[in-house]
């Protein structure tokens, strides 16, 4: 099993609560691609007395909240269309690692939700539901996030050896091949999981950075995103604040696929058609901000460096992104990628 990257809890200023508009921008502009794709591929039972709705990588809110709301507000399109008099009653299941800060998740739910709600804790490289009860599988900028960074790039003897930074842009392309090879093995136990999951006829959407066709895992990636934390750490290496050793063994398990190498690994699990696979609407971000980058990288530093530089670490970092443009794909930036797959009847 891999390890557990939470995003930071609690509604404190460093919190995924308070520091997630970027994702929430990007789902956003998605609304209208996974409304018409519900509509077009939802098949609904007239019959059907429970709908079940499960957001893999939930997080903290309260981008899931909205997520599902518009999920929702499809479904009872899609029955209003046809002709049903009465709507399943539906239930959500918000899943994230065993670490993440569920209290505040469901501290925070909707007081007016037209939904049941439940907790699922575990990670989504395994099982997590029984077989066929679930209806739609939504995932939202989680899929990314590898079960684990690949082992070989600590390796000094190995190809892949990535000493000296902490991600695969502006490395070796052996670097890039080994987190594309994990992102390959993350990806078939997903699938095969969801696979399982999924009721025949139901709708599996997917939001997650990638990258255009016909580019190298170096050229596109969320490197412009770290290039500002791994700057951070290597000058408190020059200062000898952090070991050669602790950086040289640190990579951030994230990973972002071409839109053919993600199609190659559905088309291989062999249980799903894909109804979209399509680019978001292009955009262009600003850096994150001290607080963002906390709220999303604190965790995995703290657990692999010392406690007690975290403070030293992120006092460095305005200075680094002070005055910088925001970036777009032709700065190496992702781009984002919207999927629809439909279980296979």
């Amino acid at each position: 099993m891999g390890e557990s990257f939470p995003m930071t809890g609690g509604d404190g200023p460093h919190s995924y609560t308070k520091n997630s508009s970027l994702q929430r921008a990007a789902a956003a502009s998605a609304k209208s691609m996974l409304t018409s794709g519900i509509l077009e591929n939802l098949v609904v039972e007239h019959s059907s007395k429970m709908f079940a709705v499960a957001d893999l990588g939930c997080s903290t809110g309260p981008n899931t909240f909205i997520a599902m709301d518009n999920i929702i507000e499809a479904v009872t399109q899609k029955c209003e269309i046809k002709g049903y008099c009465s709507l399943p009653e539906f239930q959500v299941y918000f899943n994230d690692h065993v670490s993440n800060d569920f209290n505040i998740l469901f501290a925070n739910l909707p007081p007016d939700r037209k939904y049941f709600a439940f907790g699922v804790p575990g990670s989504f490289h395994g099982g997590l539901f029984p077989k066929a009860s679930l209806n739609i599988i939504y995932s939202a900028f989680a899929l990314h996030w590898l079960s684990r960074a690949p082992q070989e790039l600590g390796d000094v003897n190995s190809p892949a050896c990535n000493k000296g930074r902490i991600y695969y842009s502006n490395a070796p392309h052996e670097v890039g091949q080994a987190y594309s090879l994990q992102f390959a093995k993350d990806m078939e136990s997903f699938l095969a999981a969801r696979a399982e999951e999924l009721a025949p006829g139901g709708l599996m959407i997917i939001l997650m950075p990638g990258r255009p066709d016909g580019t190298l895992p170096s050229q596109n990636s969320l490197g412009p995103f770290i290039k500002p934390l791994e700057s951070c750490l290597t000058d408190m290496v020059d200062e000898e604040i952090i070991r050669n050793h602790e950086i040289d063994s640190f990579n951030m398990p994230l990973y972002s696929p071409s839109m053919e190498e993600l199609r190659k690994l559905i088309e291989k699990n062999g249980c799903f058609g894909i109804a979209r696979l399509e680019t978001l609407p292009p955009m262009s971000v600003p850096l994150p901000s001290v607080e963002a980058c906390r709220s999303g990288f604190e965790s995995i530093l703290r657990k692999h460096f010392r406690s007690e530089i975290i403070e030293q670490l992120f006092e460095r970092y305005p200075a680094k992104i002070a005055g910088k443009p925001p970036i777009k794909a032709s700065d190496g930036f992702t781009i984002g990628l919207f999927v629809i797959l439909k279980r296979n009847i």
